[in-house]
């Protein structure tokens, strides 16, 4: 394998040597904040909160997650400080999650505190991703961008996976909610510093000159109208804390073993991310229309009030998710310009945000009222983002590059 300039402080890390570190972070990262989303529906419950708010909470931290990457995308291909930018988001993360343990003893003020934590910690999911996956865009450019968004998610399912188990155990062993978040401190620090030695070995990435003076309207149309089918996308995917509260409402599991449920979606996650993203440099981006088909039967299967079905759904939810996540992203990479990364990320992640939002209250909202309308309304958005995904991927061969080469 030839190794590949991915900083301007070690050229001797090789692309995957990069992607595979970085995904190491991720899975420690994600089985500190997956922990905690594992029983966020439930716990926020037990602090108070109706469907409608944890769909809300929970929607909102999404969007806050998704839209706040339209500012610290371009924040980060301005100053070219990717590594600051990813390294305080990371920060957040670790500090919320645990924090989160203190709510229940705040008597009325635990949910303020409790919801307040979730938007702070998804924050700092905003504040890193654009970064991150730019560092990541660069790493893989060698080894096939699906290949390595593939891999990393993969990593980064692995803790994803295992933090609600984590956090089923300590529960299980203490009977304490928080006992199960304030132990999430530990990967969290963990992740910090596997961080602090990684940032000796690799640094930013090196200005794209291509990229010198081009503004956010220089990202292309077809940029756009995959961002929106993406956002339709997105919109059937409610949170997991909307699907927790239906589980625990409908008495088809108890509160202590929603993780475990969540834990087999992560895995399922991981499956389809690894499998899709391999698919997508050896296929092809077609890879991506089975998304809106595979979104179209999540609330349909996921709401039902038997387990065996419902468990069907939430898998499917994984897997759609672990794509959105990661080969969705790998196209990404191949239609704007290397330094223009970040900041096209960001504006990606801004429709999703939207998307995010609406979906979270919409699922949240219609599970009250009707759920055969969710499913209803969930499956037209798909229809029309499976056009859209035609069209653009028309216009967009796989592994294309259209302004600047692989790294």
């Amino acid at each position: 394998m030839t190794d590949e300039v991915v900083g301007t402080q070690a050229p001797s890390w090789s692309g995957w040597r990069t992607v595979l570190w970085l995904g190491v972070v991720s899975l420690l990262v994600d089985l500190v904040y997956e922990g905690a989303r594992s029983i966020t529906g439930p716990f926020l419950a037990s602090l108070g909160a109706s469907a409608l708010t944890v769909g809300l909470v929970t929607g909102a931290g999404e969007a806050a997650a998704l839209g706040f990457r339209l500012f610290s995308g371009p924040a980060a291909d301005r100053t070219g400080r990717y590594w600051r930018w990813m390294v305080v988001g990371y920060a957040l993360t670790a500090a919320c999650v645990p924090l989160m343990a203190l709510a229940p003893a705040l008597g009325a003020a635990g949910l303020f505190f409790g919801s307040s934590m979730v938007l702070l910690e998804r924050t700092g999911k905003a504040v890193r991703s654009p970064a991150k996956s730019t560092l990541l865009a660069v790493a893989a450019g060698t080894v096939g961008r699906g290949r390595g968004f593939g891999v990393h998610k993969a990593l980064d399912q692995t803790g994803a996976f295992l933090g609600p188990l984590l956090v089923a155990l300590v529960i299980a062993v203490t009977t304490q909610t928080w006992a199960g978040l304030a132990v999430l401190a530990v990967p969290g620090v963990i992740a910090l510093g596997v961080l602090w030695w990684m940032h000796r070995h690799v640094g930013d990435p090196p200005p794209d000159p291509a990229a010198a003076g081009v503004r956010l309207e220089a990202l292309p149309g077809t940029f756009y109208v995959y961002a929106v089918a993406c956002a339709l996308t997105t919109v059937g995917l409610m949170t997991f804390g909307v699907i927790s509260f239906h589980l625990v409402n409908e008495h088809l599991v108890t509160a202590a073993a929603v993780p475990i449920v969540y834990a087999a979606a992560m895995g399922a996650e991981a499956v389809a991310s690894l499998g899709t993203g391999f698919a997508y440099d050896h296929v092809g981006s077609s890879t991506l229309l089975l998304l809106p088909v595979v979104v179209a039967l999540v609330p349909v299967l996921a709401f039902d009030n038997r387990l065996a079905i419902a468990v069907t759904g939430i898998l499917l939810w994984g897997a759609a998710t672990g794509v959105q996540d990661s080969t969705v992203k790998a196209l990404v990479a191949d239609l704007v310009p290397r330094g223009r990364l970040a900041t096209a990320y960001g504006v990606f992640a801004a429709f999703q945000a939207g998307a995010a939002l609406v979906g979270g209250v919409l699922a949240g909202w219609l599970y009250d009222v009707q759920r055969t309308a969710l499913a209803t309304v969930i499956g037209g958005a798909q229809l029309l983002a499976l056009a859209l995904l035609v069209a653009v991927l028309r216009r967009a061969p796989r592994g294309q590059e259209p302004t600047s080469p692989p790294d």
